[in-house]
């Protein structure tokens, strides 16, 4: 769903820069040392640990992984294709060659394809939009349409309507305040908005809100076409007939099988009616290309946009409504398809029951060479190495499961499926997951579970990046200093590691951490190129060995880093959880929540006075009409102590596990050795479960991580201590003040397991 570079345009699309640094100019990265220490290990382990891992990074070859991403790409492959079940079976017999124990685990779950599509221009002239991508000569794969899907936005409802037009840019909150301001509504209208600034899904639902009746997505050449670069076959950006595909299922909700929330797709699971499903959308939705997009918007009349509005077409950007109205259809084969997982085993020699889990999908909307294959070549490497050390003896201590996930794109449907079905095995048993959904050329990006933020810093410093030579690690220093404030620039040089992202949505790792509760991060590299080619038929073999990682040194750097994680994950002696770097991002996040509140108590009190002098002003209270006609309550004073008093907890025990830990590992760290430290391990294995609620968030059970979640109104974006900061911005006061009570009493139950643990490593030092 979301490649690497993906995540890059994303960004890029929302408003936020791309993060180019110049390159760092000190020396090359020396070859690691094995006498230099692990955390989590004992002098002699890590001795042995980095000559095993010094082998593995050694296998990986750029080679190998374009000829199997060749293979992969050879024909559409979205979910219920012969060549989807082809692929997955390959990647069995993969696995199977590389001597893991792998088989395929099949679940059944409701994808709509599409089965008539329509938008056309009725008035004030006509034009019917070709809403298809023709194929580029010289480019052999754009050219089979045997399975390949047209452009559709899955999940969308069945609709057919005729009505006026409005732009209404992004398709966000904001726009809507700005459409009132203008005098525009959107009652009754079809909206058309550009991608970027939210996920696409969030475009029918806020659209929906408004009133409206139809919703067309469009990519604009300002984002991500002409204006950016050449564009394809020329260059890497989006053609003028190119189109985003995509689903606008409400993830936010739950993902997954819409008709078996919460529970495994299996043949015998219960399912919902359709008519019970509450994620598909309101409104009937369709992408265009923006070829199919400009004589619609050049018909439209009313106010100009306002200039931020504006994109790169040759036309004046009109808000509507009217004079265009448009006819749009959607009809969908609302049918059950076969998902094929395919999970590849290696058991642990003296922990079985503690589980590494890898995962990369292999679905694709059309080809997806480089979303989602070119993490999944990377996948297939790592396991591929990893059979070569089994062959020469090495045996990790715990058990690593590599996955290969069907149906992400259109909702994360296999792995959610797959954690659903296997959930309490992974909560007895899952220490963490490492996710990849594509990759490209540039910088290390990661995101994750804070208490493997420390972990993450420490496999970035040994590996070498391909261009620079340098490690990975000085590379993503030196681009956060290159594109970051004063302040941020400092923290970056003095602050021992670099700060980790937060996970919000958009691929497999959503079910692992925001459902059940295992520690989680999400690599890849990216940030060097361009890319206009996300979920269209020309996310290829040839784009990608054009554009993005031509000669695949960075698919090697990504199977290299990741399986370095693997594997120094699955044989530490102690599990290398790093509590403080917890404790201290869920301090800034609670400090944020505090700026935020006194912003929303000073907006309401602005707006108040606007009213007062007869100005109307804008507000994101979505329960009250864009324009107040009244004064708002102002908003009551939150106690924000149990909060606070949870992080102080957390910090305290944080501070005192880290102590410990020193003590443990004091001298030859000789003591990690003994047998107590499995048991401590198997209590903080469970650590990022303390940090869930049963009950989940306000309105949307499925997401139980009371300090992660994607955001209700953001999608894919990321909404940190999401109870509270969401209640805040939506003004519900009270709901506000009972979820810091929540989230205060997971930071205490976590900050007593961490404090627990540091009492017994303290007493395995002894």
């Amino acid at each position: 769903m979301v490649s690497g570079r993906s995540l890059w345009v994303i960004a890029a699309l929302c408003g936020a820069p791309l993060l180019v640094a110049a390159h760092p100019t000190s020396g090359p990265v020396p070859a690691p040392d094995d006498n230099a220490p692990l955390a989590g290990y004992s002098a002699d382990a890590a001795r042995v640990e980095r000559q095993w891992e010094a082998q593995f990074q050694a296998i990986p070859e750029p080679q190998r992984m374009r000829q199997a991403l060749q293979r992969l790409s050879a024909r559409p492959h979205n979910v219920g294709t012969p060549y989807d079940r082809d692929n997955a079976e390959w990647i069995l017999a993969q696995f199977k060659s590389y001597g893991l124990d792998a088989h395929i685990e099949n679940f059944d779950v409701l994808y709509p394809t599409p089965r008539e599509r329509v938008v056309e221009l009725v008035a004030p002239t006509r034009f019917v939009a070709k809403l298809r991508e023709p194929p580029v000569p010289g480019d052999p794969t754009s050219s089979i349409l045997q399975d390949q899907l047209p452009p559709y936005n899955a999940y969308s409802i069945d609709g057919d309507v005729t009505a006026p037009l409005v732009y209404v840019n992004y398709g966000v909150p904001a726009d809507y305040a700005k459409l009132a301001r203008h005098g525009v509504s959107v009652k009754g209208a079809i909206v058309i908005a550009r991608y970027g600034g939210s996920w696409r899904g969030i475009k029918p639902k806020v659209a929906a809100q408004h009133g409206a009746v139809g919703c067309l997505i469009y990519s604009d050449p300002k984002d991500d076409g002409y204006a950016v670069d050449e564009v394809f076959p020329k260059g890497p950006m989006r053609p003028r007939d190119g189109a985003q595909r995509g689903s606008v299922m409400e993830m936010e909700v739950y993902p997954g099988d819409p008709l078996t929330p919460g529970v495994g797709a299996t043949k015998d699971a219960k399912r919902l009616a359709l008519s019970e499903v509450k994620t598909l959308t309101k409104i009937p939705v369709l992408p265009i290309s923006y070829g199919d997009a400009e004589p619609l918007l050049a018909a439209m009349g009313g106010p100009v946009a306002p200039a931020a509005w504006r994109g790169a077409l040759p036309i004046t950007y009109h808000l509507g409504a009217g004079p265009a109205r448009v006819h749009l259809r959607v009809q969908s084969n609302w049918g059950m398809k076969t998902l094929y997982d395919v999970i590849a085993r290696i058991p642990g020699a003296e922990q079985p029951d503690e589980w590494i889990v890898r995962g990369n999908h292999h679905d694709a909307w059309v080809e997806g060479a480089e979303d989602p294959l070119s993490g999944q070549i990377a996948l297939l490497e790592e396991a591929r190495a990893f059979g070569a050390l089994l062959a020469k003896g090495w045996k990790p201590r715990r058990t690593i499961i590599y996955c290969a996930w069907d149906g992400e794109e259109p909702a994360l449907l296999g792995s959610t499926e797959w954690a659903e079905t296997h959930e309490q095995e992974l909560k007895d048993h899952a220490v963490a997951y490492i996710n990849t959904d594509g990759n490209s050329r540039g910088y290390l990006r990661a995101e994750g579970s804070h208490t493997l933020e420390a972990f993450l810093n420490g496999v970035a410093r040994d590996i070498t990046d391909p261009e620079t030579q340098q490690s990975v690690w000085k590379r993503w220093q030196a681009r956060q200093i290159a594109t970051g404030s004063t302040g941020e620039r400092t923290e970056v040089r003095t602050r021992a590691n670099l700060r980790i992202g937060a996970l919000g949505s958009g691929s497999d790792y959503s079910p692992f951490l925001q459902h059940v509760g295992v520690a989680s991060a999400n690599l890849g590299y990216g940030g060097e190129d361009e890319s206009g080619i996300y979920h269209s038929v020309y996310d290829d073999f040839y784009w990608y060995t054009h554009f993005a990682d031509t000669s695949f040194v960075y698919g090697r750097a990504l199977a290299q880093t990741v399986g370095t994680a693997v594997m120094r994950l699955a044989d530490a002696q102690l599990l290398p959880y790093d509590y403080v770097g917890l404790a201290e991002t869920v301090s800034r996040y609670a400090a944020q929540l505090d700026t935020l509140a006194k912003h929303e108590a000073d907006s309401i009190a602005e707006l108040n006075r606007e009213v007062r002098d007869g100005v109307f002003a804008e507000t994101s209270d979505p329960r009250r009409p864009t324009y107040a006609p009244d004064t708002i309550a102002l908003p009551p004073h939150l106690n924000f102590a149990p909060l606070q008093n949870g992080v102080d907890a957390l910090t305290r025990a944080a501070a005192a596990y880290t102590q410990a830990v020193t003590a443990v590992s004091a001298g030859t760290g000789a003591a990690l050795a003994k047998p107590e430290i499995a048991s401590i391990n198997g209590r903080l294995l469970h650590s990022e479960q303390a940090l869930l609620s049963p009950a989940g968030l306000p309105n949307r059970p499925w997401y139980r991580h009371l300090i992660y979640a994607p955001g209700f109104y953001t999608g894919y974006g990321v909404k940190t201590i999401p109870g509270v900061r969401e209640a805040i911005e939506q003004h519900e006061w009270a709901q506000a003040d009972s979820q810091i009570v929540r989230v205060g009493a997971v930071l205490q139950t976590e900050a007593g397991l961490v404090a627990e643990a540091a009492k017994n490593l303290n007493a395995a030092a002894r």
